[in-house]
């Protein structure tokens, strides 16, 4: 619902090199079936997502931890075709780092 509420576009610069998107809203209410309540008032929020591919867990777990190998991170170019693909999101500048 988050993405239905900027339209599906994003822009390049809202994706990073580890396969993190981040956007924000400026207010709640532009969530569709959002609806206002006085008691908060307007407010906005910013929504992050973290992609991740089987084998990223050698990076969080308690023991024997490892870094991830580079040839298996996410990378921008990819991050941007998952969200392409799967969510139909339109990219408005597309200058990949």
């Amino acid at each position: 619902r988050l993405l239905e509420a900027k339209d599906y576009k994003l822009k390049t610069k809202q994706f990073d090199n580890n396969g993190n998107i981040a956007f924000g809203l400026h207010e709640y209410i532009e969530i569709p079936s959002a609806k206002y309540d006085p008691s908060i008032g307007n407010m906005g929020l910013e929504a992050c997502v973290t992609l991740g591919r089987p084998g990223f867990r050698i990076a969080r777990r308690k023991q024997k931890t490892k870094k991830i190998p580079r040839k298996i991170r996410i990378t921008q170019k990819e991050s941007i075709e998952f969200m392409e693909k799967n969510f139909n999101v339109k990219i408005i500048d597309k200058q990949v780092i």
